[in-house]
């Protein structure tokens, strides 16, 4: 190749790589489920469908957000953990992820899939009742899930 066409095709990708980058303005809020040693464990918390709880949640959020299960979380004291994640917008508008625990009866699968149907962390306050179930994680918890 010629080193002109070496050059356009370096730019080119720098252009490609920086629009793959820009499209996720439009990415929806995130639920991270822990279903790692304790949350999700039916001997640690009794009377809980686990898994249908997850399929209950993505079903009441929709296109709104994409749920996902991780493996232990390490807040085992708080099981079960879910973290709500901003979407794109949300972000820009100053939300951070919010970290629910004891996540564990349908009323609060409800509130938290209102919350984001309704724009989630940044863009909307959540209903005052998971005020109960928000805890701040250790700096080192959180930065393992944003990585």
């Amino acid at each position: 190749m010629r080193p002109c066409a070496v050059a356009v095709r370096i730019i080119w990708l720098m252009i490609s790589k920086r629009a793959r980058r820009a499209a996720p303005e439009t990415a929806p809020c995130r639920i991270t489920v822990c279903r790692g040693c304790c949350c999700g464990d039916p001997r640690k918390v009794p009377g809980v469908d686990h898994a249908g709880q997850t399929a209950r949640l993505r079903a009441a959020v929709g296109d709104a957000a994409q749920v996902r299960a991780s493996e232990c979380l390490d807040v085992c004291d708080q099981a079960n953990v879910m973290v709500v994640q901003p979407s794109a917008a949300g972000r820009a508008a100053g939300g951070r992820p919010v970290w629910l625990g004891l996540v564990n009866d349908d009323d609060a699968l409800a509130d938290i899939a209102a919350w984001v149907r309704s724009g989630g962390p940044g863009l909307a306050d959540p209903p005052g009742v998971l005020d109960l179930y928000e805890f701040t994680a250790s700096r080192r918890v959180g930065k393992a899930l944003e990585g």
